[in-house]
């Protein structure tokens, strides 16, 4: 019986690792769940036509908006390198009939160089609704007396050029490969999907602690199953010749 108390305190400090590893590997499930819907329901919109944008819209729903682009108000958003040029995403205000201005990223351009088409007159842009972001502690400092921006804030892009009524959001626009300036999206921005990932490594992790404690008690066991604990054991019996 002694031999067994040695695994209490062994044992009590096990199971709740092996709770927490258990419960982080069942919340990624959870996750896996979710993000496996929320997937289904981007492919289910990027395969159907855009809706006519409504307000509020829904994040990332795939819409388009009628009005006439104010070019004089460009801005740059972020910086990508696509082959070996430096780029960055064109911002422009579409001035839309009763409604809000709304900021279009029309997508990819060059920082210097390039022929950009800017449209006059009546356009409709189809795309996704982008959210409006907030610049974090880690974001890079936006500058803009030269309208480059490094946060997608809408309040703050808005100020700087001159359009302080722009629409809380954004919109992305989409369409086929352009061989001319901007080049826009091609597809809903679908968020990665790790979570099976992460869940095999939590339960991984659950089952190799528990392994490893088995093996461990079962070599103390062994060892001082030889004689009961505090007792050692008789000397071997001498025989006089």
């Amino acid at each position: 019986m002694t031999r067994w108390r040695r695994l209490l305190f062994p044992t009590l400090a096990l199971l709740p690792v092996l709770a927490i590893l258990a419960g982080l590997g069942t919340w990624q499930v959870q996750r896996l769940r979710w993000k496996t819907d929320l997937l289904a329901q981007f492919a289910i919109a990027e395969a159907g036509p855009p809706i006519p944008l409504s307000d509020p819209p829904a994040p990332y729903a795939k819409v388009f908006a009628d009005g006439h682009f104010l070019h004089e108000r460009e801005a740059m958003l972020g910086v990508e390198v696509r082959g070996a040029t430096l780029g960055a995403h064109l911002l422009t205000p579409l001035q839309r009939e009763g409604r809000p201005p709304l900021l279009v990223d029309r997508g990819w351009v060059p920082m210097e160089g390039g022929i950009i088409a800017r449209p006059e007159g009546p356009v409709r842009v189809e795309g996704y609704i982008r959210p409006g972001e907030t610049a974090g502690m880690m974001s890079a400092t936006d500058d803009p007396a030269r309208r480059r921006f490094y946060t997608f804030d809408p309040g703050a892009i808005g100020a700087a050029i001159g359009q302080p009524d722009l629409a809380p959001y954004g919109l992305v626009a989409m369409g086929p490969p352009a061989t001319s300036l901007p080049q826009p999206a091609q597809h809903l921005p679908a968020p990665p999907n790790s979570h099976l990932g992460y869940a095999i490594t939590w339960y991984g992790l659950a089952l190799a602690a528990l392994g490893v404690f088995i093996a461990w008690a079962r070599l103390g066991l062994k060892e001082a199953g030889g004689h009961p604990a505090g007792t050692t054991p008789a000397p071997p019996e001498s025989h006089a010749p």
